[in-house]
């Protein structure tokens, strides 16, 4: 989950809204007649519609099947590519054997945000007020929404799922670090706990990068074989592929064809989240390159009176 841009609606504040106090969940006390205003189309579709739930299943399904079946083959263990610092291209593999010649114990590296725990406290705020993301009224939300944050439909089934066949589930978000009570209790509110920060959860400042995840992946990969990362956003995987977000062609690309497109259900999962993300760049000319566009031909057919 990047939380870069904010949402793209020009919605004013209603009046008569209240605004939380420092330290409860925010939204909580807003009238509910306001819950009348229409919501953007992109959280109709993640937060209510049942066909992200359906994709969401789906994945996580898919998720569980694949790690199950890596970790039950009878041969050397190899990590899925990831994303790591300092390595030619942006993505390496990590051995799975430790220095005394012993096996790393498996291990599945998950996002939170939309790929764990759905933001729908949060959203709803934003949705009902228009307001843009606000890092104070985000932190209150991290730090307090538990309950009221619920699990990517899935998620709860393919962590237990995950956690019997003895894979280890590891979290790296980047929610700050300041919000580590607040997140564990909101995945152990949302049965996909337990987590220990530092341990099976790291987030952004537990090292040096900022919100990039590559050191955080390295971190993981020196204890454990990671054969499974599933997120929303292309840097849940490898910080390379938002290393210039604007390059919306090159980004697909990168993505699309070649040796990382082989990956995708095959050790890296993404999670469907048309809310918010790095992709949100992007004009016109960018998203439809010239062999991709089309206009009809203008008609020659005279006009009817009901026409002029």
């Amino acid at each position: 989950m990047i939380r870069i841009l904010t949402l793209a609606t020009s919605a004013i504040a209603l009046a008569g809204c209240a605004t939380a106090d420092a330290g409860s969940v925010v939204g909580t006390t807003t009238p509910a007649a306001s819950d009348e205003k229409p919501a953007p189309d992109t959280m109709r579709w993640l937060y209510g519609s049942g066909e992200a739930a359906g994709a969401s299943i789906q994945t996580w399904r898919q998720i569980a099947d694949y790690a199950i079946a890596i970790s039950r083959q009878r041969k050397v263990p190899q990590s899925v590519p990831l994303g790591l610092p300092a390595v030619d291209g942006g993505i390496g593999t990590p051995s799975c054997i430790k220095a005394d010649g012993t096996t790393k114990p498996f291990a599945a590296v998950f996002d939170v945000d939309e790929t764990v725990l759905l933001n729908t406290g949060y959203e709803y705020w934003q949705a009902l007020t228009g307001k843009p993301f606000d890092a104070d009224e985000w932190k209150q939300w991290a730090d307090n929404g538990a309950g009221i944050a619920q699990p990517v439909p899935g998620a709860v089934t393919g962590l237990r799922r995950l956690r019997e066949a003895g894979i280890a589930v590891i979290f790296n978000t980047n929610r700050n670090s300041d919000t580590a009570a607040g997140t564990i209790a909101a995945l152990e509110a949302a049965g996909a706990g337990p987590a220990v920060h530092l341990e099976s959860l790291f987030l952004r400042g537990d090292d040096d990068m900022g919100g990039r995840k590559d050191g955080r992946r390295a971190t993981i990969a020196e204890s454990h074989c990671v054969i499974a990362m599933a997120g929303d956003n292309l840097g849940d995987f490898a910080d390379v592929f938002n290393a210039d977000e604007s390059a919306i062609a090159a980004r697909r690309a990168m993505v699309a064809r070649g040796e990382y497109a082989q990956l995708w259900g095959n050790g890296w999962f993404l999670m469907p989240n048309p809310v918010y993300g790095a992709w949100q760049h992007g004009n016109v000319g960018e998203v439809f390159p010239p062999e991709a566009r089309w206009k009809p031909s203008p008609s020659d057919a005279p006009l009817t009176m009901g026409q002029q």
